[in-house]
């Protein structure tokens, strides 16, 4: 897999750019590509033609970071988009615990438990939901409504009720999809995530859309607003925990400004939670967008 995807990869990058914005005078020919051609960019790295091309179609071995970096600052790639070339030229020995399914240890579980003010859950490989509190439950989707199968948060966003629970729908569809490209980075020959890729791209054209684009950003904190059937749109802040002994989980965190409205909202569901959250609480399951 992570040879197709280094390729793809270059080659998106490499038609994003435009030679203005690399500081090349190229006069005003008419060019018959987007972006810039691969002798422009094997030019701006300083590497040749023929090693680029190499790189390019997955034939270059044993790529050095040096090239690497090379390359990517010629693409003028971010941070997330330079881990993501470099997983994606030197994956990573394959692990056996890659297609294993994922436990969540009980000492997890009961910090969820212990925090039932705070909407929590565990996300594993693949954006899969792991674990989750009541709240979480009430306030992102009733997991335990899911097949197991469909417990995931690309899935929840792209195939059920993602651009009702969330307003800035564009944005989040973004952040997923780069939290996704970079997770598939982590584990290029995985094939439940290769198997994840071509369901969402089948049932979602707006997914398709956005993995085309082959944007990496891994974004482990900041704003969401969401919007719930019952008491309106809040606003929450997002954390991201990785676990020190298996960086293939992460604790999710959603907490609310104090003397907030979202605040006074958040309280509200989770004194409904405390006293059973009837069903309208729960988030309804729609079709794919």
């Amino acid at each position: 897999m992570q040879v197709s995807e280094l390729g793809e990869f270059l080659r998106g990058k490499r038609a994003a750019l435009r030679p203005e914005d690399t500081g090349l005078m190229l006069g005003s020919a008419l060019r018959r590509v987007p972006g810039l051609r691969r002798e422009e960019l094997a030019m701006l790295a300083g590497i040749s033609v023929d090693y680029y091309v190499r790189l390019e179609q997955g034939r270059a071995r044993n790529v050095s970071d040096t090239v690497l970096s090379s390359v990517a600052d010629a693409l003028q790639l971010d941070s997330d988009e330079r881990t993501y070339l470099h997983n994606l030229a030197h994956p990573a020995p394959r692990r056996r615990s890659a297609s294993r399914p994922q436990h969540v240890r009980p000492g997890m579980r009961r910090l969820l438990g212990a925090i039932p003010d705070v909407p929590a859950f565990v996300l594993g490989r693949r954006m899969d939901v792991l674990a989750w509190n009541d709240l979480a439950a009430v306030v992102t989707a009733d997991f335990s409504s899911f097949p197991v199968g469909d417990r995931n948060i690309a899935k929840l966003i792209f195939l059920f009720d993602g651009g009702d629970r969330y307003p800035d729908f564009d944005n989040v569809t973004k952040d997923v999809v780069g939290n996704l490209r970079a997770e598939a980075g982590r584990h290029p020959d995985d094939p439940g995530m290769a198997s994840l890729i071509g369901e969402l791209s089948v049932r979602s054209e707006t997914f398709r859309r956005l993995w085309a684009g082959h944007n990496v950003r891994e974004k482990t904190y900041g704003i969401k607003v969401i919007r719930h059937p019952v008491v309106g749109e809040f606003t929450v802040s997002f954390e991201t925990f990785r676990a020190p002994d298996d960086p293939d989980q992460a604790l999710i965190t959603y907490t609310v400004e104090p003397g907030s409205e979202s605040e006074t909202s958040l309280r509200l569901l989770a004194s409904w939670v405390k006293d059973g959250a009837p069903d309208t609480l729960r988030a309804p399951r729609q079709g794919a967008r």
